[in-house]
């Protein structure tokens, strides 16, 4: 057979392909009820160490709470928050809670804002002969790129500055 006439299969198998996230099955073997989620069995550990610990307060009440158990292990199977999973939506939660007041400004805890209590006065300007009054001047038509006008008497930009020390007129 030519090499042209050869067909190639090329098959990747990711790591997350072979070895799932999940605990209770190897190859074809599974736990009962399983496989179960890391979300699972972190419910059914600690739910089961509450049980435990509080056995005397809901003896009363039967194999009510080992269903209730049971139904949250189940619960927590496959949930979703906003589209993600249950894990990085709680730690998203948590990180929200524990930020500084006044938030984080490049990593940094940032200054908590506050309210600034102040207030100013209006009174009339005084009449200075100080201050020029401008003269209305008649609008010319210019072309290019010095169609700005300074009007006289007028103080001078930065830009403006920085030109006339260099000789430059805008």
């Amino acid at each position: 057979m030519s090499a042209a006439g050869q067909v190639r299969v090329r098959r990747v198998y990711t790591v997350a392909r072979r070895h799932p996230w999940v605990l209770g099955k190897l190859g074809d073997f599974k736990l009962w009820l399983g496989p179960y989620t890391p979300a699972q069995i972190v419910v059914a550990f600690f739910g089961a160490l509450v049980l435990i610990k509080t056995v005397s307060w809901w003896s009363w009440l039967g194999p009510l709470p080992l269903a209730a158990w049971a139904a949250a292990v189940w619960v927590v199977r496959r949930p979703r928050i906003a589209g993600r999973a249950m894990a990085p939506a709680a730690l998203g939660w948590l990180m929200f809670l524990t930020q500084p007041p006044g938030g984080r400004r490049s990593g940094r805890r940032a200054a908590r804002c506050g309210i600034v209590h102040g207030g100013f006065v209006v009174e009339e300007a005084p009449a200075s002969p100080s201050v020029p009054a401008v003269a209305a001047q008649p609008a010319r038509r210019q072309t290019g790129h010095r169609s700005r006008q300074r009007v006289p008497g007028a103080p001078l930009s930065p830009l403006q500055q920085v030109l006339a020390a260099k000789g430059v007129r805008a």
